[in-house]
């Protein structure tokens, strides 16, 4: 494992300096390298280069949890243990930011809401409860992040926001994109996890304004959030990781033109009974107009 771990970062560190650090002799690794790889050494080499990839894909933020759901969503057969030791070994790990130093802070602390979805993924009509996340995209600009929020009654995409920072204004121009778009007449429930950009009073404020309630995953549960963390998955395995963006724009244009031209209305659902999110909605609206 040791020699598994030297081979996959040998393009950024010096493999004497590695051999030092772990204790083994560098003839021993040059050997160990002209050796046959097993079957089990091949699927190794080839698991951790989709988990390289898939990781930087989201920014370099995902953990093993979430990495273990990408290569499954590839179609890969694999546990959470065995991922969690490749990317161990690759010396992959989730962003969790930096330590604080001790001491006191002064500010108000977060506003967090309960989880008042509570993973009740189907709902009944439209417009009852939306969820909300913000994903990565990666350019030759840099990094451009994507806010959506997403109808559960149908999976449609109602509200979505592209910049180059994560801020709480890029979640709150995919909300007012909702809300415009939507016209709610009635409450609705938004179901978000508790990223900063989601507990600031920017946030709490424009919900009280618009009649929505807030709900929040549990702390770091991604799949309290399923529907939207399923969205990013799909919209990254369908098109984003078939792309090269060499500038932040082009990746809003084919992001456009992913939501708005091929994903609400003509990518068949499975929760739809195998209809669009457009077709789904116009074929509720017709039964509930026939009184069905």
């Amino acid at each position: 494992m040791k020699y598994a771990f030297i081979e996959a970062n040998r393009t950024e560190f010096s493999v004497r300096s590695m051999c030092r650090l772990l204790m083994v002799h560098f003839s021993g690794f040059y050997a160990w390298l002209k050796e046959p790889l097993s079957h089990r050494a091949h699927e190794d080499r080839r698991q951790t280069e989709m988990l390289q990839q898939a990781w930087s894909d989201s920014g370099k933020v995902y953990g093993y949890r979430k990495l273990h759901d990408d290569l499954r969503d590839a179609g890969e057969t694999c546990c959470e243990n065995r991922v969690a030791r490749l990317a161990s070994l690759a010396g992959i790990a989730a962003q969790i930011g930096y330590k604080r130093r001790p001491g006191r802070y002064g500010g108000k602390p977060a506003v967090i809401a309960d989880n008042t979805l509570d993973r009740q993924f189907e709902v009944d009509a439209p417009d009852t409860v939306w969820v909300t996340d913000i994903t990565y995209i990666k350019t030759h600009e840099g990094w451009s992040y994507l806010a959506v929020v997403i109808d559960l009654f149908s999976r449609r995409v109602v509200g979505w926001s592209m910049q180059s920072r994560m801020t709480t204004d890029l979640a709150l121009q995919a909300l007012l994109s909702a809300v415009w778009r939507r016209k709610p007449k009635t409450k609705v429930m938004i179901h978000s996890d508790q990223g900063s950009q989601f507990t600031s009073k920017e946030w709490q404020s424009f919900l009280g304004k618009h009649n929505l309630d807030a709900s929040m995953s549990r702390r770091g549960n991604c799949h309290d959030n399923a529907v939207a963390e399923s969205f990013f998955q799909l919209l990254k395995r369908e098109r984003i990781r078939r792309r090269t963006y060499l500038t932040r724009d082009a990746a809003r244009q084919d992001v456009f033109d992913y939501i708005e031209m091929f994903y609400n209305p003509t990518r068949k659902h499975t929760n739809n009974g195998m209809l669009s999110p457009v077709d789904y909605e116009a074929r509720a609206l017709k039964l509930n107009k026939a009184g069905v």
